[in-house]
Parts: structure tokens; C-alpha cells; sequence
């Protein structure tokens, strides 16, 4: 299948400044194209997912991919999206940012392919000589205050305030699409949707300037179908950084996606093909108590993140909780479970089961925690609980230090003893 039409199966075209004049190139030759990550934080998160894993496959299908990290406009902030302006981080913070976020890149594109071979690239590197005179006089000038006052990002900022720093991320951006498309040949980028405004402008500047074909190439902001924000829990981002978000967290956040979203996102974050997934679908539509889609996706998701031994320990966690064989899980399973679930830090043997669900949040009162316990729905450890007033003792405690309570199929809070 065409790149294109397998983007657009996937669902993942949805703003292109001329698709036809891009299938062409793409027809004719090998096209290097970029997509631009900005250091706010010290990981990725699976926000990122759907333009890394869109330069992937545009390597698969013969074409040279660059990822831009943005070790400069980190440091401005791009408002997009955003009420208010950005916090501004140190350089050094950026630095070590810019350095963490170049590492997990490399997980995903190769850099090694003898003919193809992705490239990372830091616009610090060019704007750390560029003095403000040189900037204004060569790019400041090929845009009118007109031409940015009209781009969406800077509208929906207007009534609340926008700063000059924060207006000036928009030709800071434009500046790195010309750069790389004078110096190396970059001819498209891809970004979000709310990217559009600023890779628009790239164009704009390249065709006041060096003129030559560049083109532009948007994917959708993913929302989830009850309106929710992706990619957020009640703990907050899913970071591809294992030490933020565990494996056994990742796998657990894709396996409980639900039925309305799941093949949307088989299409947009797995390299399956069409017929693969259209089985999917007939599988969520006929048996979706099954959970085959969410399985698979999970499955592929942390594969692809994490590798094979960390899904492995995810899918073991995983099956162990489900079955109630907690005794299979060794230390650091538990305290990657800890992690992911409600936990009540405990110095002693101070709390009761019924104190210890309520603190979690496993009960809504004591008065429900007992009628839980008095009905068998509750076990600790993987025993059934049956005396509302059990300590739930260091003793008791797995490696002498997690105690998990299950409360019905799949409600689980922890008690964690010691430091």
C-alpha cells in the first residue's frame, strides 16, 4: 500500500497543503521529511507516539526521516494550546531534557540503515550563533504582524495576552523547516493538527526565501470518544520513560481501552495491516467480551515501547492479578504494582482491613468495607478475608512488605510497609 493511502486508512491525514504534489515527490524519489519534539519535560509521553511512529512509517516505506528536537524553542515555549504562557526552564534543564528525549527517539527510527538512515537533529545547534539583528533582518522581515495575528494560535490567545517571546516561537519554527530544507532537503513536515499554523508558516517562509517544493502534513489531536483527553489518568501522563510510567502501567493503559476507541487506535499506534485489523474489528463487534483488540494493542504498544522482557513481566503481573495468584509475583513486580494502584503507606500493623479500604479508597465507608469483607468479595494476598476487624500485619506481607487487597474482580489497593 502507498504511504499515503495507508495513512489515510489509518486515519492519520488530516490537514495537507497539497496531497497530490506530495504523492508525486513521494512517487519519484526518496523525500526526508521531519517532525519537531520540544524538551518540556525529561520524557516523551504517548502523546508523542503518533508522529514518532508516523516518520517510522515513512522509513518503512523508503523514505529518510529526521527528528528535530527543539533544544531552542524548548527554551521559548510554543502556545499552542495553552491559556497561559509556559514556565521557563533552565538551559541546563533543556540540555539534559533535549539529551533524554534524542535517546528514546532512537528506539523507534533507524539510524543505523545503509541508505536511509534517520538523523536527530537540535536547533540549538543553529540558533546559538545567530545573533537577534541577523534573525529579524533574514526572517522577522518575511512576516507581517497581519500574517501571525491571523494564525489560530495567536487568536485564541488575543483576549488573555500573548507575549512577543511567545508570538516569536512561530517564525523560530519556521526557521527550522528552511534551514533543513536548504541544508539537508527536507521537503515535508508532519506534526499534530495544532501544529498547522506553524508549519505553515515554514512554507511560507521557504517559498519567500529558497523557494523549492515543501509541503506540509498534519495527523489528528486524539481525543478519546467520551470526550476525555488521551494519554492522561488519575496519575497523570503516560510517559514512554519506563521510570515514570512502569511497563506493567503502559500495558494496563491500553488494555483498558474501551470498545468505541480500540481499532481508532489499532490503526493510528500499531504497524498491523488492514486485514489484520478489519479481523479486529469484526472480533470487537461479535465478541467484545473477549477484549481480543485491546489485548493485541497492549501487546504491540509495549513490545514496541519496552521490548520483549518487559512485556513479558507486564502480561505476568498481569495474569497473576487476574487469577489471584499474587504468591507468583516476585519483589519488584509488587513494587511495580504499587505504582499503578491505590496504596496506604503503613510503619506497623496499625490498620484493620476495613480502616485499610476505606484509607485506599476501595470503600466508600467502613459500613460497606465490612458488608465487602462479610460477603467474601475481598482477599489479601490471594486469601478470602473473612473477619472485618484482621490486622493487616508486616508479618503477613509478601517479601515482608506489600499487602494486596482485591475487592470483587477488579479492585485492587495496596498496603506497603516501610521506607
Amino acid at each position: 500500500m502507498h504511504i499515503l493511502d495507508d495513512l489515510a486508512f489509518r486515519g492519520l491525514v488530516h490537514q495537507a497543503t497539497d496531497l497530490e504534489g506530495l504523492r508525486e515527490q513521494l512517487n519519484t524519489g526518496t523525500v526526508k521529511l521531519y517532525a519537531g519534539f520540544d524538551p518540556t519535560a525529561e520524557s516523551l509521553h504517548i502523546g508523542h507516539l503518533l508522529p514518532v511512529l508516523t516518520l517510522r512509517r515513512f522509513q518503512q516505506a523508503g523514505h529518510v526521516p529526521f527528528a528535530l528536537v527543539g533544544g531552542a524553542t524548548g527554551m521559548i515555549g510554543d502556545p499552542t494550546g495553552r491559556s497561559e504562557e509556559r514556565p521557563y526552564n533552565t538551559q541546563d534543564t533543556v540540555e539534559q531534557w533535549t539529551s533524554s528525549i534524542r535517546s528514546q527517539l532512537s528506539r523507534f527510527l533507524d539510524f543505523d540503515h545503509p541508505e536511509r538512515a534517520a538523523r536527530v537533529f537540535n536547533n540549538y545547534d543553529w540558533f546559538r550563533s545567530m545573533n537577534v539583528i541577523e534573525f529579524l533582518r533574514d526572517t522577522g522581515i518575511r512576516f507581517t504582524v497581519n500574517y501571525m495575528l491571523a494564525k489560530e494560535t495567536v487568536q485564541s490567545r488575543l483576549p488573555l495576552g500573548i507575549s512577543f517571546t511567545e508570538m516569536s516561537y512561530m517564525l523560530l519554527q519556521a526557521y527550522d523547516f528552511r534551514f533543513l530544507h536548504q541544508e539537508y532537503g527536507c521537503s515535508l513536515q508532519i506534526g499534530g493538527s495544532d501544529q498547522w499554523g506553524n508549519i505553515t508558516a515554514g512554507l511560507e517562509l521557504i517559498s519567500r526565501t529558497d523557494g523549492g517544493e515543501a509541503f506540509g502534513l498534519t495527523m489528528p489531536l486524539i481525543m478519546k470518544s467520551d470526550g476525555t483527553k488521551f494519554g492522561k489518568t488519575a496519575g497523570g501522563a503516560i510517559w514512554l520513560d519506563p521510570a515514570k510510567t512502569s511497563p506493567y502501567q503502559f500495558y494496563q493503559f491500553w488494555l483498558q481501552t474501551d470498545d468505541a476507541d480500540v481499532i481508532r487506535f489499532l490503526k493510528y499506534f500499531t504497524f498491523l495491516s488492514k486485514a489484520d485489523i478489519e479481523r479486529l474489528e469484526q472480533t470487537v463487534r461479535s465478541a467484545p467480551e473477549q477484549r481480543e483488540a485491546q489485548s493485541v494493542l497492549a501487546r504491540e504498544l509495549t513490545l514496541l515501547v519496552h521490548g520483549e522482557e518487559a512485556l513479558a513481566g507486564a502480561v505476568r503481573v498481569s495474569e497473576a492479578l487476574f487469577r489471584g495468584n499474587v504468591d507468583t509475583l516476585t519483589s519488584d513486580d509488587l513494587a511495580d504494582v504499587a505504582r499503578s494502584i491505590p496504596t496506604v503507606q503503613l510503619a506497623e500493623s496499625s490498620l484493620n482491613i476495613v480502616e485499610l479500604l476505606v484509607a485506599a479508597g476501595a470503600a466508600s465507608s467502613k459500613r460497606q468495607a465490612r458488608e465487602d469483607v462479610q460477603s467474601g468479595a475481598v482477599a489479601l494476598n490471594g486469601t478470602k478475608a473473612r473477619d472485618a476487624n484482621q490486622l493487616v500485619a508486616a508479618a503477613d506481607a509478601l517479601f515482608g512488605r506489600y499487602v494486596l487487597a482485591k475487592v470483587g474482580k477488579k479492585k485492587y489497593v495496596m498496603a506497603v510497609f516501610g521506607g
